[in-house]
């Protein structure tokens, strides 16, 4: 089995726990999984399986979409709603103050990492170092906000559509659009609805995976490799020249 199953990835799950449940269904130990979801996170996390892991790099490095919900007027150590509590502040804004905090984020912006992260400092991952009380200073980082736009708002909780880079941190995003507006936030809760291409109408929840399984339909969720470059032009080669594109050496097309 060679392909790409778009995992619905459940709350309370690791990216790597998606990785174990398909090694089970499956029997195959050669998957990976495409750019880490926190686990209280839901929505589409490709899985690439067999020979596909080879392309996990490039589905990686892909742009994302979310929709987030944040909570206005209170921020949290984890910057999120599993976090503790470390500031309250009232809330007195209107919805055109909202839609200005968010138009100061569009373009390439600097974040800077949290400590509730998997980014490693001194061959430390920064949640270990967190959870024990301790905090380093992490490098800004610049990401790139495609669109930000407002879904809805409900008293202090304001849903976003975001399209951003990889790397972007959403937690970190709905702080800062908190401090913009002068009274803090934390995220409540974040869907990824789209990863390299594919969205959450071409996802399978675990348990319509299990299902497929059980009925012997498993193939039906695994997309041929190829669909990775669904975006990119078509070229054929003659043998001659396939053989010289798998050894490394650059060919010029007519269209080059």
């Amino acid at each position: 089995m060679n392909g790409i199953i778009v995992l619905n990835k459940p709350r309370g799950k690791t990216s790597h726990d998606m990785v174990s449940f398909l090694r089970r269904l499956t029997g195959i130990k050669k998957i990976g999984h495409t750019g880490t979801l926190d686990p209280d996170a839901t929505g589409v996390l490709p899985m690439c399986i067999g020979k596909a892991t080879k392309a996990a790099d490039m589905l990686t490095d892909s742009d994302k979409a979310y929709r987030a919900q944040l909570i206005l007027g209170a921020t949290t150590d984890t910057q999120d709603a599993s976090g503790r509590i470390l500031s309250t502040s009232p809330v007195n804004v209107t919805k055109e103050d909202i839609a200005k905090a968010l138009s100061k984020y569009i373009g390439e912006i600097s974040q800077i990492p949290p400590m509730f992260s998997a980014i490693k400092k001194d061959g430390k991952k920064l949640y270990e170092l967190a959870r024990r009380g301790i905090s380093v200073e992490r490098e800004p980082r610049k990401v790139t906000i495609y669109g930000i736009n407002t879904v809805a708002v409900e008293d202090n909780a304001v849903t976003i559509d975001v399209e951003c880079s990889k790397g972007t941190y959403i937690r970190t995003l709905c702080e800062d659009i908190g401090n913009t507006l002068g009274c803090g936030a934390y995220m409540n809760t974040l869907v990824r609805t789209k990863s390299a291409g594919f969205t959450l109408s071409d996802s399978y929840t675990v348990e319509e995976l299990e299902g497929l399984n059980a009925s012997g339909g498993l193939e039906k969720a695994l997309l041929p490799l190829d669909t990775v470059f669904g975006e990119y032009e078509r070229i054929d080669l003659d043998g001659k020249s396939a053989s010289r594109v798998k050894n490394g050496v650059r060919i010029r097309t007519r269209s080059a």
